[in-house]
């Protein structure tokens, strides 16, 4: 077995080396498909033996072969990060409908998570194309109802423009922009009912980095946070440690 996890990994990277592609040009509004890879800077097209994920990083030390302008490590870290998510799913799941059904959903929120730290956009030819994957999946992989995933789509996206509303009632300003209620909304297609835990517990994550931001002065009480790759990650942790995580805590109540 461990042969297929090499597998799973390598398919992973792959998947990652695309969603760099996306990373960079979506929000530049370039085509995915077209040019080839190549260098921002010379625009000389990457050798395929130089794009190999992770490897290829490695072999030219994070730099272009042609004109030595620096690579971005975000590139094989984006590439392992893929591989590694779809790996767990694989070792939880094996060939299932569930790794199938999240790992497209992961698949959705890496690049959105990134994009949204770089740029502070969530963009819509990602969250609406996942809205319509989330609930197509729903349909034909069955692992959230139908009903489950429309009624999770209105509560992801309705808690955060609820949550949107009340900050800008009280700070005056927009606190939560409506790339995070699509993003909601699209994880709630995704994860039905769920979604509405994995949003509190994105919450409770952003807390620790906004008060560190602040005690150190890296982040100022008038600036605003991107929240998106909170969202994913508290949606992330759901996927993978939710029922160890509802276990400790019904095992806590019992206690009390």
């Amino acid at each position: 077995m461990d042969y297929l996890v090499g597998i799973i990994f390598l398919l992973g990277s792959l998947f990652g080396s695309f969603l760099n592609v996306c990373i960079y040009r979506l929000p530049r509004k370039q085509s995915v498909v077209r040019p080839a890879s190549h260098c921002p800077r010379c625009k000389k097209p990457v050798p395929a033996y130089f794009n190999v994920p992770i490897i290829g990083y490695l072999i030219l030390r994070g730099r272009c072969h042609y004109c030595r302008e620096r690579i971005s490590a975000r590139y094989p870290i984006v590439e392992l990060l893929t591989g590694i998510i779809l790996v767990m799913l694989w070792e939880s799941h094996g060939l299932t409908s569930t790794f199938f059904h999240y790992g497209v959903l992961m698949l959705l929120l890496l690049p959105i998570s990134f994009i949204d730290w770089d740029t502070k956009l969530i963009l819509n030819v990602l969250t609406f194309p996942g809205i319509v994957m989330g609930l197509v999946l729903a349909i034909s992989l069955k692992q959230v109802t139908i009903v489950n995933a429309l009624f999770g789509l209105l509560l992801g996206g309705g808690f955060l423009w609820l949550v949107g509303l009340v900050g800008q009632l009280m700070f005056r300003k927009e606190s939560m922009g409506m790339g995070d209620v699509k993003l909601g909304a699209m994880i709630g297609a995704f994860m039905g009912p769920e979604v509405l835990i994995a949003l509190f517990l994105s919450f409770f994550i952003a807390l620790p980095v906004i008060a560190i931001g602040l005690g150190t002065k890296k982040i100022s009480m008038g600036n605003t946070l991107p929240f998106g790759p909170f969202i994913s990650l508290g949606a992330t942790v759901i996927v993978f440690f939710g029922p160890a995580l509802y276990t400790q805590y019904f095992s806590l109540l019992n206690r009390m």
